[in-house]
């Protein structure tokens, strides 16, 4: 499956099959992306390769270690290797190409906007659970 920002200056590829998304509710990624949650997946580094634009992102890290990392062009959201572990974070916005994705867990659902509806459907976490788990319940959800 491919991937690219906006302006296409940043392109990937997700190799083998892709895990189910999760949506965060959490502030920073409403921040982060301007929406009620943000929809993404992650991917071990074996499935994940850059195309293009590589030296095309930013990142910008807060105190606490949240890290975004971005398109300097157009400023979309881009890929980003986790801190110290095997693993890609995957705006599932950047995502085309075929391939039924949905999302399967919501996470930090006890920061949710107050605005924003309930999720009905998924596995639901009131804040985050360890990671190990995340990408389990990711995985299960996509049939591996």
């Amino acid at each position: 499956m491919l991937g690219r920002c906006l302006c296409s200056a940043v392109q990937f590829e997700l190799v083998g099959e892709v895990p189910s998304l999760y949506q965060c509710h959490c502030g920073l990624c409403r921040k982060q992306s301007g929406a009620a949650s943000d929809a993404a997946t992650i991917v071990r580094t074996d499935q994940f390769r850059w195309l293009s634009g590589e030296n095309a992102v930013h990142s910008w890290v807060k105190a606490t270690g949240f890290r975004t990392d971005f398109c300097a062009t157009c400023g979309s959201p881009v890929p980003n290797l986790l801190r110290g572990k095997p693993y890609y974070w995957i705006p599932a916005g950047l995502l085309e190409g075929e391939g039924e994705l949905q999302v399967a867990v919501h996470l930090y659902l006890g920061s949710k906007a107050p605005w924003e509806a309930e999720p009905t459907t998924g596995q639901q976490f009131h804040e985050m659970p360890p990671l190990e788990l995340l990408i389990e319940e990711l995985g299960k959800r996509a049939g591996a």
